[in-house]
């Protein structure tokens, strides 16, 4: 076996990623991570000296394919605005020999996008019919992209501040994505009667207040790279039914868990359950008598299992 991996950059991935069924390879590796056929272990933070960023190590072992890897991701301060890369090296447990070295933005773009979209599609209410998304970059893109058949939507509203200023053409083409997308003034508009609401944003902090919503609805977040990044208020975690794509790390990781736990009293042992428990049917649906929060960190095991299916396609 050559001791050379493969190289694919963000365009080779984005085609070759068309080609695979990205929830499918997701469901099966969250339903081997409850069983023991994977093993995800914590996020590694390293930060750079005198406050010039950091990167996230994301490790992951999938036995049954014979494969581990690991994301690297760098936070980089700079003047015009921080710069975040990420690749994805996947390696061989049988050689010991690197197999594939692959830019991975589009794959944390679609493994975000589809990790979502399994929660979505094992908490939200079969009745659901409102979907809202705040953000509207690539990421919230991908979001609709993998929610969009889960259930019966109605209504799908998006509301991003930087559409404000965005080009006629850019709206046109983020429209042509769905004919049930409207493109709300605000917020509050675009929240407005929501069963689920989806936070696609980079930002640092909240972008929404779960307190003013009109009803209990499903809630999810994803994470930047940004320090104790929380798209929600941290103390409402405790007003919430929390769950997340994997108990044992992300209350470790999340921005909003861990200032939810040192300063507003939120035990990680509030958490009703993960995605492993979900896929497994471990757990049950919750039921709506308050808002439904699910949060993801982005896991190693998500990077390396769409890794190796390119590999696979490639090879």
């Amino acid at each position: 076996m050559p001791s050379t991996p493969y190289v694919i950059n963000q365009s080779q991935a984005r085609e070759l990623l068309a080609q695979v069924d990205v929830p499918h390879i997701l469901r099966k590796l969250f339903r081997d991570l409850a069983v023991g056929h994977a093993v995800q272990p914590a996020q590694q933070l390293v930060e750079f000296p005198q406050g010039a960023g950091d990167f996230i190590n994301y490790l992951g072992v999938l036995a049954e394919d014979g494969v581990y890897g690991v994301k690297t991701s760098p936070y980089i301060v700079r003047e015009q605005g921080p710069l975040v890369t990420a690749w994805t090296l996947l390696m061989s447990m049988h050689t010991g020999q690197p197999l594939l070295l692959c830019d991975a933005a589009e794959l944390t773009t679609a493994r975000t996008a589809a990790t979502t979209a399994l929660a979505v599609d094992a908490l939200t209410p079969l009745s659901a019919r409102r979907l809202a998304i705040i953000g509207s970059g690539k990421v919230a893109q991908a979001h609709l992209h993998y929610v969009q058949n889960l259930r019966d939507w109605q209504h799908i509203s998006v509301f991003s501040p930087s559409l404000a200023h965005t080009c006629a053409d850019a709206i046109a083409q983020l429209k042509s994505l769905d004919p049930r997308l409207v493109i709300a003034d605000t917020c509050e508009a675009a929240l407005h009667d929501a069963d689920v609401i989806l936070l696609c944003t980079s930002s640092a902090g909240p972008v929404i207040d779960p307190a003013r919503l009109s009803k209990p609805a499903l809630i999810t977040s994803i994470s930047t790279n940004a320090p104790r990044a929380h798209e929600v208020p941290p103390h409402c975690l405790n007003d919430m039914q929390v769950f997340c794509d994997y108990r044992q790390t992300t209350p470790g990781s999340a921005g909003d868990m861990l200032i939810a736990t040192e300063h507003h009293g939120w035990d990680k042992r509030a958490v009703v359950g993960d995605l492993p428990e979900l896929l497994s049917d471990k757990v049950q649906r919750p039921d709506y008598d308050r808002h439904v929060f699910f949060r993801s960190i982005g896991l190693g095991l998500e990077d390396i299992a769409l890794a190796n299916a390119l590999y696979q396609l490639q090879r």
